[in-house]
């Protein structure tokens, strides 16, 4: 009974110790500017700083030697991984939308 025992706690201990393989929990991450498809659509030449400021947000990105150049990323990572990218350039000359890429 006693040797029963014994090998029961050391089985017990040896189960413990085992390895198994759990990876780290990676949370569902969004950067940038969410980009709506119907918003984007409504873009056009000739429309003014403010009124694609108003459709899509401020620009993640404006080069401070490119101010007619404005880019807006949308990145989201799922597990850990790029499962989404979205990129739209816009250039403007003036205060005027000249001309869209992307």
């Amino acid at each position: 009974m006693r040797h029963f025992l014994i090998s029961a706690l050391f089985l017990s201990l040896v189960a413990g110790c085992s390895s198994v393989n759990i990876g780290p929990h990676r949370i569902d991450v969004q950067q940038g500017n969410a980009l709506d498809q119907e918003n984007v659509a409504r873009l056009k030449p000739g429309l003014s700083r403010s009124q694609v400021r108003f459709l899509l947000g401020t620009p993640l990105v404006v080069d401070p030697f490119r101010t007619d150049r404005w880019d807006y990323v949308y990145l989201y990572y799922k597990a850990g991984r790029l499962a989404e990218q979205k990129r739209i350039t816009l250039f403007f000359e003036g205060d005027t939308l000249v001309r869209m890429e992307g």
